[in-house]
Parts: structure tokens; sequence; C-alpha cells
């Protein structure tokens, strides 16, 4: 069969013409331009659908964007008596060493608190002290360094 005018049709899986909307009712699309009459979906800016409620990251299994991330790390508090109980007499407490014995989380750094009793001398090194854990540090026999000795 020859092609003629009569019988051209679009090859399969082609593109369709886009329909032109808002360009007078001689076009058959004027007026309300196929989005009904007034609501806010009717509006220009209207159709944002599922992106209102974050239900489009939520079904495609995407992260949430957004919020801050702090510049300070986050402290966790390890009190002097369970430095009497992990570490030995003359032993440094250090930021890995706190880690290595699981009583710190990584991405946290230690406050050493007052909390409790200290019979052994610990040397604590680059690690925040509270005044009343100093106190016992010092009564103890310990000493307090603030920078890490090579």
């Amino acid at each position: 069969m020859a092609i003629t005018l009569h019988n051209l049709k679009p090859a399969k899986g082609a593109r369709r013409r886009k329909i032109r909307l808002g360009r007078g009712n001689a076009s058959g699309r004027g007026t309300y331009s196929t989005k009904g009459q007034k609501g806010q979906r009717a509006r220009s800016g209207g159709r944002s659908g599922l992106k209102l409620k974050g239900l489009k990251r939520r079904l495609l299994n995407l992260p949430k964007i957004g919020g801050f991330k702090s510049k300070y790390s986050k402290l966790a508090g390890v009190n002097v008596g369970v430095l009497n109980e992990y570490f030995k007499d003359g032993e440094r407490v250090t930021l890995a060493r706190l880690r290595q014995l699981g009583l710190l989380d990584r991405g946290v750094t230690a406050k050493i608190l007052g909390d409790g009793e200290l019979k052994k001398k610990v040397i604590v090194v680059g690690l925040k002290v509270s005044a009343g854990a100093l106190d016992k540090i010092k009564s103890a026999g310990g000493t307090v360094l603030a920078k890490m000795e090579k």
C-alpha cells in the first residue's frame, strides 16, 4: 500500500504534538485552559502536588535535605568514677583511649566530670575537665595536660 496524505501516521512511539493551552476559545483550549475554575491548582504555580508535604521524597526513598550541621562537636560526660574503673594507676586518659574502651561514640568529644571517687593517679590529656573533676584528679595525685605530648 502506498503512503499518501490521507493515510500518513506518526511512527510508533513518536512524540505527540504539545497541546497549546490558553490560546483563545477558537483553539478549543481557551478560557480556563483545562484548569477548571478557581482554586489553588487553577493558579500559576499551583500544581506542586506531592512536593507540598515531602511525599515525593518519601515515595522515592530520598533523604530529607535541609537543616544545618553545627560547627561545635557534641560533648559526652565521663565521670571520674568511671576513670577509676577503666584505667590503671599512672595511665593516660585520651580521647582515642576512651573510644577504644567503648565509653564514647564516634564524632563525640568528652568532658571529664566530677561524679564518683578517684583513687588512681591518671594523666588526662587533651580533654575538657570540670572544676570538680580537676580537684579530684589533683587530690588523687594525677595531672591534666591541655595538649597531647609527643
